[in-house]
């Protein structure tokens, strides 16, 4: 099987090239070597290497820049999805939590109504449209808060804070879960494995969390394992005491149930997967 991976420069992306399964042939591309939002380019990519599968890892994911650029975001995260749906190949595409309002308090299902708050949250949902379309060919994956060692992300920044200031404040009441790429790259590859699998799905790791309850943990984590001297005091605010561009939804805890079910495969809880993931960064293999 030939699987090509675009946005592979990207944290999920390079999970997605170290966890390859044995026997599958990986093409990897990174922006530069694919622009997705150019029709002609992602034709020629396809004429030239001839997938089984593209698993669409490409995406722009700047959601407060988006509000002032919203071109840039939906040449991404609407054109090009778009574009990879003509291939004649499996998609599988990644799409987000930010699909959703946030505004009631239970868990979201694959078949909830979705009414975005940004314009990232809307590209992404406009992305989701020509996959499904795609009926049994196509697969979207909506994760949450993903990290990794590789590329920018909330855990690397925070570290980073934690490193150069007496005491931080983080949103206390947007409420969610975090997502190991390492995680996400083996339900994609699952969802591979799984050629009947199609429509919306969601993956995030086990449990919840608020932003500031992920910024806590990362900071104990980090200490523990000495990349931190110490946990920095963290201190709970709410959204309008950090006022942003773009509205995030306050609770956009993904309902995972369905699709842990259908893949056979249970993440371990959040805070586990945050230790494996500083445990990497701090062995130097990020």
């Amino acid at each position: 099987m030939k699987v090509l991976i675009t946005g592979a420069g990207g944290q999920l992306g390079f999970e997605l090239q170290r966890t390859a399964p044995a026997g599958v042939s990986v093409c990897a591309l990174k922006s530069g070597d694919c622009d997705i939002g150019d029709a002609n380019a992602v034709a020629a990519v396809v004429r030239r290497e001839a997938p089984d599968v593209i698993i669409n890892a490409a995406a722009y994911t700047a959601v407060d820049k988006a509000e002032s650029d919203p071109a840039a975001a939906e040449r991404v995260n609407a054109q090009g999805p778009l574009n990879l749906a003509g291939s004649g190949a499996r998609l599988l595409h990644v799409s987000t939590d930010f699909v959703f309002d946030g505004l009631r308090g239970t868990p979201w299902k694959p078949a909830d109504p979705t009414q975005p708050l940004s314009v990232y949250g809307r590209s992404k949902l406009a992305g989701e449209q020509p996959v499904l379309a795609l009926g049994a060919r196509g697969l979207v994956l909506r994760t949450s808060w993903v990290y990794s060692t590789h590329g920018n992300n909330f855990v690397k920044t925070m570290l980073k804070l934690m490193g150069t200031r007496p005491e931080l404040r983080v949103v206390a009441d947007q409420i969610g879960a975090p997502t190991w790429a390492r995680g996400l790259a083996g339900a994609l590859w699952r969802c591979v494995d799984r050629p009947a699998l199609s429509g919306v799905h969601h993956w995030r790791d086990a449990g919840a969390a608020s932003w500031y309850d992920f910024a806590v943990a990362i900071g104990e984590e980090g200490a523990q394992l000495g990349l931190l001297p110490a946990a920095v005091p963290v201190h709970p605010i709410g959204t309008l005491d950090y006022p942003t561009p773009a509205r995030r939804p306050a609770f956009s805890l993904l309902d995972c149930t369905s699709t842990w079910q259908a893949l056979e495969l249970t993440p371990p809880h959040w805070r586990i997967q945050l230790r494996g993931m500083l445990k990497e960064m701090k062995e130097g293999n990020g």
